[in-house]
């Protein structure tokens, strides 16, 4: 069982202190939800247009790959494959959204580079090999995308659930308190000032 607080007033400037405090942090974890919720679903339209262009961009990567074996053979397409350059290292770093530490992928720009002559591959390897490595970025961004929005969605089911204790626990626990205490003091005057009226009747007596 709750304690009851003393009804002063002293306590009752404390606890309309504590309400405009919860009251304040309400509407900015109200805030927050909100920005989050907008970043979520800019991420999120993002994250589906970036995911129709892998689809596609592999479909065709495919597509090319298949025809340079077929017009090249399987064996010269992994052998010239192993002659390529290694892909460029990454490396992650991190903005903030609201407190929330979200990752950015850094890599350098691809740019092809061959490493065989113009006799040994055809149109369809080089297609393939510059779509591939394309998409590349693509993936980056989803992966990206993807971690954001796992980070974003976390923070937002701690401050809806923070939101919701001040709202629906704090708040009207301290304006109950708040309301009480200013009724005993109210009625505490009433009865002092129909004391003081009897002792000044009694006087003019």
């Amino acid at each position: 069982m709750a304690k009851r607080v003393t009804a002063t007033k002293a306590n009752l400037i404390k606890i309309k202190s504590a309400l405009d405090f919860a009251q304040r942090g309400y509407g900015l974890l109200d805030k927050k939800r909100a920005v989050l919720m907008r970043e979520i679903m800019r991420l999120n339209a993002r994250a589906q247009t970036i995911q129709q262009e892998v689809e596609e961009r592999f479909g065709q990567s495919y597509d090319a790959l298949t025809m340079a074996s077929v017009t090249m053979g399987w064996e010269s397409v992994v052998s010239m494959s192993k002659s390529m350059p290694t892909e460029e290292p990454y490396h992650i770093g991190y903005r903030s959204v609201m407190g929330v530490e979200i990752p950015e992928i850094h890599y350098k720009a691809f740019k092809p580079q061959s490493t065989f002559s113009m006799f040994e591959s055809n149109f369809a390897f080089d297609e393939a090999y510059i779509r591939m490595h394309d998409m590349r970025a693509r993936i980056y961004e989803l992966a990206e995308i993807e971690t954001d929005l796992y980070r974003l969605a976390k923070e937002i089911k701690k401050t809806v659930k923070r939101a919701n204790a001040l709202e629906k626990i704090q708040i009207p626990k301290y304006e109950a308190a708040k309301k009480e205490i200013e009724e005993i003091l109210a009625e505490k005057e009433r009865e002092d000032f129909f004391r003081l009226k009897r002792v000044k009747n009694n006087v003019s007596k």
